[in-house]
């Protein structure tokens, strides 16, 4: 179904704005589209020699949390009182970095600076970390834990969707080959059961949504939708990347005038509306996708700037909610540049988005640090996808190639759904 957003002009104030479109027929997929786009590095201590060090101090970070049981925060459903269990006998392999999700990309940003071999002298204890991690007896009980009664929507959307995004990084790494590739493959196989138990569960779940949540916290369906579109791209899975378009569509492909100017709500570590147009440039091809980025987000500047999306404040870094803004900084940024990679090298808008993921990056990486858990749990994971350029298509093999972690200048334009072939129904103009 189709859901449009009517908002009086006066309340968009010349700011970016959220509608939905769907489509009947089947374009060429985004990846038939030419690349004629790049994504500038833009940090400056993003350069090779500083990007070590900071992947380094990343890892350090989920280094001392995938372990760290305590303090544990669980969300579990007690079917008698066998169930009454310590974080780590109910989840053996993701019981650190204080609940599962974060534990869940956590590992992932081992994977990820351990695959492109940034870590130096941590190498080794990252893969120790990992080998400990993803036993197949570890996963047999993790497993075994969704398959319980009354767990359908455990960690749905959101950390199912970060364990998808392990699995692929572990399975890109395999196909690189070497000692690491072999590596990756015995983790992959022992992840395998977990993932199949999770991706019936998303498909089972997708068909029975009939309305996008909306918010900027983990239930959002446009950022899971786009781990899980870029997943069944990387992994092969063409029924779940049409699944996964179909249903973006039928949320967004319409939706005008998102208003952005009521962003961040106090707890946000997601945008709604850059969340969403991140995802639609992986579903629409390029021309499409910019007469939509037109109606969707209308006050995007053409002059360059970057005051009309102000960085979000963090007032107490020790509070578990409020610092999630930290992370809405950093997510903020990648989805501001994915955008930018999906538009035409001429179009005026780029420079702007540009110079406010900087601004946001630049607020969200001073941020992570240890010393407060509230966000030393989970912030640097955020960065690393930041900084590798994790969402869009070929990021990561460009940065390997190049030798460094940071977002590279010659990244395709967009992120393709998936290799089924998936097309929008005509669209109107827009804006």
């Amino acid at each position: 179904m189709n859901f449009r957003i009517y908002l009086a002009a006066p309340l968009l104030l010349g700011l970016a704005a959220c509608d939905f479109s769907s489509e009947d027929q089947q374009p060429e997929p985004a990846a038939n589209q030419p690349s004629a786009v790049q994504t500038p590095a833009r940090e400056s201590d993003m350069t090779s020699g500083r990007g070590n060090e900071q992947a380094q101090r990343f890892a350090r970070l989920a280094l001392t949390c995938v372990n760290k049981q305590y303090p544990g925060k669980i969300s579990h459903v007690l079917n008698g009182p066998d169930d009454v269990r310590s974080p780590q006998q109910l989840h053996p392999a993701f019981y650190g970095c204080y609940d599962w999700h974060s534990s869940v990309h956590g590992h992932w940003l081992l994977a990820r600076l351990w695959g492109l071999g940034r870590l130096g002298g941590l190498d080794g204890d990252v893969q120790a970390a990992l080998d400990r991690s993803l036993t197949a007896e570890n996963i047999a009980a993790e497993t075994k834990y969704f398959q319980g009664a009354d767990r359908d929507s455990f960690e749905r959307p959101y950390g199912m969707a970060w364990f998808l995004q392990l699995y692929a990084e572990l399975e890109e790494i395999a196909q690189r080959g070497g000692p690491k590739g072999q590596q990756a493959a015995a983790w992959v196989a022992h992840l395998k059961p977990l993932e199949a138990v999770i991706l019936n569960e998303l498909k089972d779940w997708m068909p029975k949504l009939v309305y996008p949540i909306r918010e900027g916290t983990h239930n959002e369906t446009a950022f899971a939708f786009g781990l899980m579109l870029d997943y069944a791209q990387e992994h092969g899975d063409a029924g779940l990347a049409k699944m996964v378009s179909d249903k973006s569509r039928e949320f967004y492909g319409d939706d005008e005038a998102c208003p952005i100017g009521y962003e961040p709500s106090g707890e946000d570590f997601l945008s709604p509306c850059l969340m969403e147009a991140d995802l639609m440039r992986r579903v629409l091809p390029r021309d499409d996708y910019r007469i939509w980025l037109t109606a969707f987000l209308p006050g995007i500047p053409s002059d360059g700037s970057s005051d009309w999306l102000k960085v979000g404040e963090v007032r107490d870094p020790t509070d578990g909610k409020l610092v999630h803004l930290d992370g809405l900084n950093l997510s903020r940024a990648w989805a501001l540049r994915g955008i930018a990679s999906a538009l035409p090298e001429g179009d005026t808008r780029r420079a702007a988005l540009l110079a406010t993921a900087d601004k946001h990056a630049e607020a969200g990486l001073k941020a992570v640090s240890g010393d407060n858990y509230s966000g030393g749990h989970w912030l640097a994971s955020f960065a690393t996808y930041l900084t590798t350029n994790r969402g869009i298509r070929d990021g990561a093999a460009n940065a390997a190639e190049a030798g460094t972690i940071t977002p590279v200048d010659k990244a395709p334009a967009a992120s393709p759904s998936g290799k089924a072939s998936m097309t929008p129904r005509p669209k109107g103009t827009a804006g």
